[in-house]
């Protein structure tokens, strides 16, 4: 699996070498759970980034805005709970049929051809408890200089 630098995969690029990164402990024992070696993004290498960013946009776009704007309409605040509630629907009616960018196939029909190849479902992943969401409105969150980050992983 291929993944950017976030902080909740990768701790330290090369701490062990060229290629041999310090993963986040859950995560590493996610992937071995569930039988695949996690790879990283090249360093400013424009073929591999933006992925994740991408699909976040289409579903900030395609299904997170559109359904706050109804709920908001109705007097009502979206939640976690109510996006599961509608996540379905939307996967259905919009995401996989319509034509990918990328593909230029149906998600749907990709899947239908593909899933024969597909290995079985593992067994369930226990490793992390389940957590109860906060309260989110009113939250200010200060905007910091990007490198501070960096700092902050380091210390981890």
């Amino acid at each position: 699996m291929l993944y950017n630098n976030m902080k909740t995969v990768l701790i330290d690029r090369d701490a062990y070498g060229p290629g041999r990164h310090r993963f986040n402990e859950g995560s590493r024992d996610f992937a071995k759970h569930h039988g695949f070696s996690p790879r990283m993004c090249a360093p400013h290498r424009a073929q591999t980034k933006g992925k994740v960013e991408r699909f976040n946009r289409y579903l900030m776009e395609s299904f997170i805005w559109p359904l706050e704007s109804r709920l908001k309409g109705q007097g009502l605040l979206l939640d976690a709970a109510t996006a599961n509630a509608h996540v379905g629907g939307w996967l259905r009616e919009v995401a996989n049929p319509r034509i990918h960018g990328e593909t230029k196939e149906r998600p749907v029909d990709r899947f239908a051809r593909e899933q024969a190849q597909l290995l079985p479902r593992g067994p369930v992943w226990t490793g992390i408890a389940a957590s109860v969401p906060a309260p989110l409105h009113d939250v200010q969150v200060p905007q910091h200089d990007l490198s501070i980050y960096d700092a902050i992983g380091r210390l981890a």
